[in-house]
C-alpha cells in the first residue's frame, strides 16, 4: 500500500495542504464575496420585510383605534340624535296637545256664544210673541183696537214687568 509509506505519505499530505490551500484562496476571492453579498443582501431583504412588517402592524393599528373612535363617535352621535328626536317628537306631542286644547277652548267659547245668542233671539221671540198674545187678549177684553202708540206703550210696560219678574 503505497499510501502508507513513510515518502509518499509526506508528499501527499503536503500536495493536499497546497490543493487545499489554492482551493480555499480561490473561493475566498471568487466565491465567498457573491456568496456573502447575497447572504447580506437576503439578511437585508428580511430585515426590510420585518421592518415592513412592523410598520404595517403599527398602521393597521392605528387604523383600528381611528375606526374604533370613529366608531364611538358614530355611535354616541347616533344617539344624541336619538334624544333629540325624542325630545322633539315629545315636544311636538305638547305643542299639539296645547293647540288643541286651544282649539276645544276655541270651540267652546264659539259654541256658547252662539247658544247665548239663541237664548237672547228666543227670548226676544217669545217676548215677541207673549206682548203680540197680551194685547190681542187686552184687546178682547178692552174690547177695542189699540193704535200703533197704545201698543207700543203696553208691550213695554208688559216687557218691563217681565223683566222685573226675571230679574
Amino acid at each position: 500500500m503505497p499510501q502508507f509509506d513513510s515518502h509518499f505519505f509526506s508528499s501527499l499530505i503536503f500536495w493536499e495542504v497546497v490543493s487545499f490551500a489554492t482551493l480555499f484562496f480561490v473561493l475566498y476571492k471568487f466565491a465567498f464575496p457573491p456568496i456573502l453579498e447575497a447572504l447580506e443582501a437576503r439578511e437585508r431583504k428580511i430585515k426590510d420585510s420585518l421592518d415592513q412588517a412592523e410598520r404595517n402592524r403599527a398602521e393597521a393599528e392605528r387604523k383600528l383605534r381611528d375606526y374604533e373612535a370613529k366608531l364611538q363617535a358614530a355611535s354616541k352621535e347616533a344617539e344624541a340624535l336619538l334624544t333629540q328626536a325624542k325630545d322633539r317628537a315629545q315636544r311636538l306631542m305638547e305643542e299639539n296637545e296645547q293647540r288643541m286644547m286651544a282649539e276645544a277652548e276655541r270651540i267652546k267659547g264659539d259654541a256658547t256664544r252662539e247658544i247665548e245668542h239663541e237664548r237672547r233671539r228666543a227670548i226676544q221671540d217669545i217676548r215677541a210673541h207673549t206682548t203680540d198674545l197680551a194685547l190681542a187678549v187686552a184687546e178682547k177684553v178692552v174690547g177695542r183696537a189699540f193704535n200703533d202708540a197704545d201698543h207700543r206703550r203696553l208691550a213695554d210696560e208688559a216687557l218691563r214687568a217681565v223683566g222685573e219678574s226675571n230679574t
